[in-house]
């Protein structure tokens, strides 16, 4: 019986272009979705642009125009982009609709009348001249912490320290560059808590990775707060019903705009709304998900869900972040790349193939690797795939354009076809690279088949003009069976194969029968070589060349080695970074100040190991911008790269004491 499925990913925020992060995820999700409509599965793929929040609000008054004009603009160049990537939506919506709007306010009233909403006072800046609560990035001060000035109300781009803008030193409102006064505003909250039994059933049941199950576990181990679900005027979004001058957060109404989606879709094909979204039995409900939002769709999301008396997710995917030649995407570096940049230089079907074959079911990081990229696009798809269509067709066209009627090596034909579970499960369980690996590998059998009967050389007897095409036909359907497989990752390359076939990949099982005594198209080039200097120009040009005069040299000199500061420094506290399974924050004792650090030791150190430890430090390094925050400086580690052993720390002898100097 066909299953009945709902698939989405995240929501792309409506204040930017999309870029390589963004298609990785969708490119995952929608040959997800593809193989299981050739399946015979009733999927439904929904998606929506994210349009409420600050940054959208300030993004619009930067720009001197409406939000609305803002996030249509954007809505419209994510549907170009996403159009070019060959991403098919069922439904693309916004969660500035009726739709969303409709069901956060819903989904509210239920949370409230069970009794899971709570009002609470919290202290916050008021422009006393604009007449306004403000938001944590209307307000400008000193950093409390490293007393950098200029900071935001809520975090610092100099220290990476987070706080509260009460904290903040001599705050100034942006919006009338006054200063700002206290005042009490009460807040809406939603009581997370309530549902940590629901919560940790829901985790042990199986519906999430196993490495987001650990860091959920931690989450459970802190203890779940109550949930600010709201903010006040101004705000771009959805007006909170029973509270005037309050605005539901994002991070609320966002996911509810999957709801808001399927309800678009729902109400133009007249589906069921209670099969969707009431029974977790009638319907399969699965998220493709960055695993940097982890948070927010594996605890309050399900919690939100099951307070209003709605079904939770089936499963939540999370992937990895993306990088670009072994580093994260940066614009200083020029390996921001967009989506429109990409296309404006190169088909979308490669791109597609290589993130399938990086991709697994982990939320490990994936590589874009310029080179890699077109050495395995080149090889897989040219010089493996369709190289045996090119190869073959040429003696059918030449013996009346039609198939043999039966195949010299049937046993052959059924091994490939008997493939098909095997690959289609892989794929199901997301092994996508691995996938791809086996049909590369049935590829190269392929090819030998050609290689060892030489029709080519065959084709110079007439005599043996019957045993040129059935060899022919041998190899085309084999080309048949690994185009079929790949029909959800190349989708543009799969209907042309078809088109020339004069078939359709509509049904896996399809290739269950071979393909015979039926006539095919004159051949046409199913894919070409990329070009390397085609694929180098991703990068920008002007940033390349920066960083590559910016690199340093092979080796160092001694005067270069002793601009380092080394420095003794006591770890006065160390916590874990949320979203980053790398990373741990370490607050650096100097004897005469203290330095925020962030480092990649978390896999070999808990941070409850660290605090009181003495370690050695790189104390004059520029502060560092990460993902996560800024890193003041560097802790030394050995890496046991060469036996496979972890990483570990340098110590100090006994005796030192933090600032010291190390020589």
């Amino acid at each position: 019986m066909p299953r009945k499925i709902l698939v989405t990913s995240a929501l792309p925020y409506a204040n930017g272009p999309l870029h390589f992060g963004h298609i990785i995820e969708a490119v995952q999700t929608d040959i997800w979705v593809r193989l299981q409509k050739m399946r015979g599965n009733d999927c439904l793929y929904c998606c929506a642009e994210d349009a409420h929040g600050t940054p959208i609000m300030i993004r619009a008054q930067q720009e001197g125009i409406a939000p609305e004009t803002l996030i249509a603009r954007t809505a419209e160049e994510h549907r170009r982009d996403y159009a070019g990537f060959l991403i098919g939506f069922d439904q693309f919506h916004s969660t500035h609709s009726a739709q969303s709007r409709r069901f956060t306010v819903e989904l509210y009233e239920r949370l409230r009348d069970a009794g899971y909403i709570v009002r609470r006072a919290v202290r916050q800046a008021y422009d006393e001249q604009a007449g306004m609560f403000l938001p944590d990035r209307y307000l400008r001060g000193t950093c409390p912490r490293c007393k950098a000035p200029d900071q935001y109300g809520d975090s610092c781009e100099v220290c990476g320290s987070t706080y509260t803008p009460a904290d903040l030193i001599d705050p100034l409102s942006t919006v009338s560059n006054s200063t700002p006064v206290w005042r009490d505003s009460d807040h809406l909250f939603f009581r997370l808590g309530a549902f940590e039994p629901m919560l940790r059933a829901y985790v042990a049941g199986g519906s999430l990775q196993g490495a987001v199950g650990a860091k959920l576990a931690e989450w459970f181990d802190a203890g779940l707060q109550d949930w600010d679900i709201s903010r006040d005027a101004p705000y771009f979004g959805i007006e909170v019903p029973d509270a005037p001058g309050k605005y539901f957060y994002v991070w609320f109404d966002a996911p509810i705009g999957y709801i808001g989606s399927f309800e678009a879709w729902r109400a133009a094909h007249g589906a069921s709304f209670d099969d969707y979204w009431k029974s977790e039995h009638a319907t399969e409900l699965y998220h493709f998900i960055g695993k940097d939002i982890s948070y927010f769709h594996t605890l309050f999301w399900p919690a939100v869900l099951h307070g209003a008396g709605l079904r939770r997710p089936t499963a939540v995917y999370a992937h990895g972040f993306l990088t670009i030649n072994g580093a994260k995407m940066s614009k200083s570096r020029g390996t921001f790349i967009t989506a429109q940049r990409y296309l404006e230089r190169l088909p979308p079907e490669p791109l597609r193939y290589y993130f399938a074959a990086k991709l697994g079911s982990g939320i490990e990081d994936i590589d874009f690797s310029l080179d890699d990229f077109v050495a395995r696009a080149n090889s897989d798809l040219v010089g493996k795939l369709v190289n045996i269509a090119s190869r073959c067709a040429p003696f059918i066209e030449r013996g009346g354009g039609r198939l043999a009627a039966a195949l010299p090596d049937p046993a052959l034909y059924q091994q490939f076809a008997s493939q098909r579970e095997r690959i289609a499960q892989l794929f199901e369980t997301r092994e996508y690279s691995s996938a791809i690996r086996e049909i590369m590998e049935l590829a190269d059998r392929a090819n030998r088949y050609v290689d060892q009967h030489k029709p080519w050389a065959l084709a110079k007897d007439p005599g043996r003009a019957g045993d040129v095409r059935a060899i022919a036909t041998e190899g085309l359907n084999l080309f048949r069976v690994l185009m079929s497989y790949l029909a959800p990752v190349l989708p543009q390359m799969s209907q042309a194969a078809a088109a020339f076939l004069g078939t359709d990949f509509r049904a896996w099982d399809a290739v269950a029968t071979p393909l015979l005594d039926a006539p095919i198209a004159p051949y046409k080039p199913l894919a070409t070589r990329l070009d390397p200097k085609a694929v180098a120009s991703l990068i920008e040009p002007a940033a390349a060349a920066a960083a590559v005069a910016a690199a340093p040299d092979a080796t160092v000199g001694i005067d270069d080695f002793s601009k380092l500061d080394l420095r003794i420094a006591r770890v006065a506290n160390a916590e874990l970074v949320e979203g980053s399974d790398k990373l741990l924050r370490l607050t650096l004792d100097l004897g005469t100040e203290q330095r925020t650090v962030l480092s990649g030791i978390r896999a070999a150190y808990r941070p409850e190991q660290l605090t009181g430890r003495l370690v050695v430090m790189i104390a004059n390094l520029a502060p560092r911008k990460m993902r996560f925050g800024v890193s003041q400086g560097m802790v030394l580690s050995a890496s046991g790269a060469a036996d496979g052993d972890g990483i570990f720390l340098l110590s100090a002898d006994a005796g030192v004491r933090p600032g010291m100097k190390v020589s």
